[in-house]
């Protein structure tokens, strides 16, 4: 597995940490910064996507601007067959504030993603229609939820089935069998989060997740980032 993302310093100690995004603030805007941290208090993992070897970069591109709007911050995308590209004028940005996991094509990459995610205590749901598979509605939202969604025409694989807790399908009225893909996410997200935000879960970012990512969206706000850093901290 890797992290795709932007150059980043990133400081473990939580004193310098705090010391170097004060610093950083003073670059930006007070209008810019309170966007900022408006967002991060919005932001969650409690619930995370799963994209498996998507080949269309623009519906790859649609899930993530999906993803971000919703305050979905960790996106996984397993490749196989395909390779993940980012559609840049469908995604408008989206990426730039996600944390993107990237398992590329080897065995086994499939099984890692969701034992990793497993391990995190993500409970791992796939979005697969049939008689088998519970309503949207009927989805609990206490634990934290991994939603898995397959390819846009053959859908999840059977090990991605087989490893998953539950199975759970969005309703259809209508003669199509399925959903476009990234309608399937935002139908998803808009049910999930919309439910989890008016409970009482604790389903945002703890303190030391929102001075982490607050560190990484200002360096993504500045010119220059790692030599304003680098100064600073001589």
């Amino acid at each position: 597995m890797k992290n795709i993302e932007y150059e980043l310093i990133k400081i473990s100690d939580p004193t310098i940490r705090q010391k170097v995004s004060s610093y950083l603030s003073t670059f930006l805007s007070e209008t810019r910064l309170s966007r900022i941290r408006d967002v991060l208090e919005n932001r969650t993992r409690h619930v995370t996507v799963v994209l498996e070897d998507l080949y269309q970069t623009q519906n790859i591109s649609a899930v993530m601007r999906t993803c971000e709007c919703f305050g979905v911050q960790d996106v996984h995308v397993v490749e196989n067959e395909n390779e993940f590209t980012v559609h840049k004028a469908i995604s408008m940005g989206a990426n730039k504030w996600l944390t993107i996991s990237n398992y590329p094509k080897f065995d086994n990459n499939l099984e890692n993603c969701i034992l990793t995610l497993k391990s995190k205590g993500y409970k791992i749901v796939a979005t697969v229609p049939g008689e088998e598979s519970c309503f949207l509605e009927q989805l609990p939202i206490h634990d934290k939820t991994a939603f898995l969604f397959g390819t846009e025409l053959t859908g999840l694989t059977n090990e991605a089935i087989k490893m998953a807790d539950v199975c759970v399908k969005i309703p259809i009225y209508g003669f199509t069998e399925s959903y476009n893909i990234s309608n399937s996410v935002a139908i998803v997200l808009s049910n999930f989060v919309e439910k989890l935000r008016k409970s009482s879960v604790q389903w945002q970012l703890s303190p030391s997740e929102k001075e982490e990512l607050l560190l990484e969206w200002l360096q993504k706000s500045v010119k220059n980032p790692k030599l304003i850093i680098e100064k600073y901290l001589k």
